[in-house]
């Protein structure tokens, strides 16, 4: 390999951690998503000034460097160079979802494809090199049998969380030595792994074993997903791949059964489910597989499943119920978290028949990426009339989370394994008691589309931490981080541990100590005094009313149609937003 060309560390390199205590941070990323958004708390919550630019072009990444002048540079999620003027002068971190040596675009796709049963996050110096520079952290993981996107969002982020805040330790030592990559060692186990292309992901129904095509799909996914014909029906990109024990049919590649949205397709050896697709054109929107296939389902039945079912069963499930120990788990995974106006209504008739059983706790359990996002944004775009439809599934989801905060009869737990945002959150702060995972950021806003939020939040929130908090939260813009938001007194409790399998345990035993409580008939007396005199207050449907009516001003105004339009499409701004942008902020103020 050929020589590193960027300084060593103790030479005269501009903002040398040598000569200036770390204070300053830029991250500069391609989008503000999960990773960077926790690797921003993270830092904030250890008392860095924080900084972020998209990179929306090299001239706006150099006058960014240069208006804030930052001790370190880090690009957690950066799909771009970072170009040689800044890495020449600053010393610049890149995250690199790949095993130590790993480089290339598509490191994690082929890590699936190959089956490979340990990966990890590697954090490298900038070079001219991609990809070759030093090597300042490093966190391996064992790698699940879950698609890409799922893999990103807990282990990825995880280790990568783990790397950054190990780099940056090293980093402020002033005298660590990274060390260099070099593919001799025997630790070194990455190699250069080029942009998977479609030919390599492609499926072949007939010879294909369903275990193949799984990790296939999964390898792409959420990105760029597997294209393919579907039996001739047209060219489709392919997501939201389940395993099926049950059904089958005789002619692989056909599709035999649908549920929910989503499509069973015949394997060699089974079926396999799809949730989403998208047509092969630019202007496609990944959608529920039976809303993009509606021409070509003609014959293909409904396979209906139970609400009642075990979580073990390989099937595709959004919504199902489990009892345990005299607790109610009302199950729900959605498709990266957001809720359609049809998931709002299947959820909220599950939780009524959660409320009809003979126990007294029910516990609210998202998925283990997303507990959930919100409103369905791509559907709304691809309906007919987006503007209605996004009034639809605005008063579905407030349907959901009034029946939940009206619900006298149960005590209601909240379990946040996943990331939650908008009106996921007030989803979770319905209930009467909110756990959440320690490495899960929440969003309780609704700035990407510049609206003033529903989901009851004017009385959920200031009822919880106060209207003067509440605003503080809201109007921020930022996510905020677990413990942050166990400080604030907006959620309960957060559990330490990241186990998957620890963190079920924990909230189980909460469950089942809550449901055999020789307090638990006093307290639901309590809480049913409670909302009566809230309700007299003032009615939980005004503050709603009060809530439509700032929304309409901004869905009226089509400023709302424009911004949604970017969010499905992720059509780059033409600036950072000053939120995030901290070093442009005096600029727009003089």
């Amino acid at each position: 390999m050929k020589e590193s060309i960027i300084p060593e560390v103790g030479t005269n390199l501009k903002n040398s951690h040598l000569e200036n205590e770390l204070k300053k941070i830029l991250l500069i990323c391609t989008r503000y998503n999960s990773l960077t958004q926790r690797t921003h708390v993270e830092l904030l919550e250890r008392e860095y000034d924080v900084s972020i630019e998209l990179a929306i072009n090299n001239q706006i990444l150099v006058e960014a460097v240069e208006l804030y002048r930052p001790n370190l540079i880090i690009a957690p999620y950066l799909t771009t160079v970072i170009p040689e003027k800044i890495w020449r002068n600053n010393f610049c971190f890149v995250v690199h979802p790949g095993i130590k040596g790993s480089r290339g675009l598509s490191p994690v796709d082929w890590a699936i494809a190959l089956n490979v049963e340990e990966w990890g996050v590697t954090v490298f110096q900038a070079d001219a090199e991609l990809g070759a520079g030093p090597i300042w952290a490093s966190s391996n993981f064992k790698m699940r049998p879950v698609s890409k996107g799922e893999l990103y969002r807990r282990e990825i982020t995880e280790a990568s969380v783990d790397a950054i805040l190990q780099a940056v330790e090293n980093f402020e030592k002033g005298n660590y030595i990274p060390e260099p990559l070099d593919y001799e060692r025997e630790d070194v186990r990455g190699h250069f792994y080029p942009v998977m292309q479609q030919y390599v992901r492609a499926i072949n129904w007939k010879n294909d074993s369903t275990q193949t095509i799984f990790r296939k799909i999964r390898g792409a996914d959420n990105q760029p997903g597997v294209l393919d014909d579907l039996g001739g029906l047209g060219e489709f990109y392919l997501y939201g791949a389940h395993l099926e024990d049950k059904l089958s049919g005789d002619q692989p590649g056909k599709i035999i059964a649908q549920r929910d949205g989503a499509i069973c397709i015949s394997t060699r050896d089974g079926a396999i489910w799809i949730s989403r697709l998208k047509n092969n054109t630019p202007e496609a929107l990944k959608l529920p597989a039976t809303q993009v296939l509606a021409n070509h389902l003609q014959n293909v039945s409904e396979s209906q499943l139970p609400l009642e079912v075990s979580a073990e069963r390989q099937t595709f499930k959004e919504v199902w119920y489990e009892e345990k120990y005299e607790v109610g788990y009302l199950n729900f995974d959605f498709y990266n978290g957001v809720i359609s106006t049809e998931q709002c209504k299947r959820l909220k008739e599950a939780f009524v028949f959660a409320c009809s059983r003979k126990t007294k706790v029910i516990v609210l359990t998202g998925s283990r990426d997303f507990f959930a996002t919100g409103i369905d944004l791509n559907t709304i775009e691809a309906a007919k009339n987006p503007t209605q439809e996004t009034w639809n599934n605005i008063r579905a989801f407030n349907d959901l989370i009034y029946t939940i905060i009206a619900t006298t009869t149960h005590f209601i737990i909240s379990a946040m394994e996943g990331n939650a945002s908008a009106e996921g959150v007030m989803l979770a702060l319905a209930a009467d008691l909110v756990y959440a995972r320690k490495g899960i950021v929440l969003n309780p806003h609704y700035r990407q589309l510049e609206m003033y939020g529903s989901g009851f939040w004017t009385y959920l929130i200031p009822e919880r931490i106060g209207l003067d908090n509440a605003r503080d939260i809201v109007e921020s813009y930022l996510p905020i981080s677990a413990r942050e938001a166990e400080r604030k007194g907006l959620i309960d409790y957060v559990i330490e541990d990241n186990n998957i399998i620890s963190f079920r345990q924990q909230i189980q035993s909460v469950a089942e100590e809550v449901a055999r409580s020789p307090d638990l008939d006093l307290n639901l007396i309590k809480k049913k005094e409670k909302r009566a005199s809230s309700e007299e207050f003032k009615p939980l449907w005004d503050y709603w009313k009060e809530e439509a009516e700032q929304i309409k001003i901004g869905v009226d105004c089509g400023y709302y149609d424009f911004l949604r339009h970017k969010f499905v499409y992720k059509i780059m701004p033409n600036n950072t937003p000053l939120y995030l942008a901290k070093h442009r902020q005096i600029l727009y103020s003089l």
